[in-house]
């Protein structure tokens, strides 16, 4: 089950910061890709969609997953907990 967590709420002065993040911790690959492909249509064209995911595939899969929808990954940065949060922006 993919949440969305309004608990994350680091923000970085020169990295944009996600106002959603789907919460795929405990997740393996390819089930934070499938939530990601999910739920990006529920974010308007510009905005920022983050995944929390602690499986280290996902720091490979997210950013290639955004190059073949031809959306931009942003960043990846850690949430208070650690884990690893990829940021996506919409672009179509």
């Amino acid at each position: 089950m993919t949440a969305y967590s309004s608990k994350l709420t680091i923000h970085f002065d020169d990295d944009p910061w996600p106002e959603r993040v789907l919460d795929c911790r405990g997740q393996l690959c390819p089930a934070p890709i499938i939530a990601l492909g999910r739920h990006i249509g529920e974010v308007a064209v510009g905005e920022l969609l983050g995944v929390a995911a602690d499986d280290p595939a996902a720091r490979h899969d997210v950013p290639a997953w955004a190059r073949m929808r031809g959306q931009e990954f942003v960043v990846e940065r850690p949430a208070e907990d650690g884990v690893p949060v990829y940021v996506v922006r919409r672009i179509s």
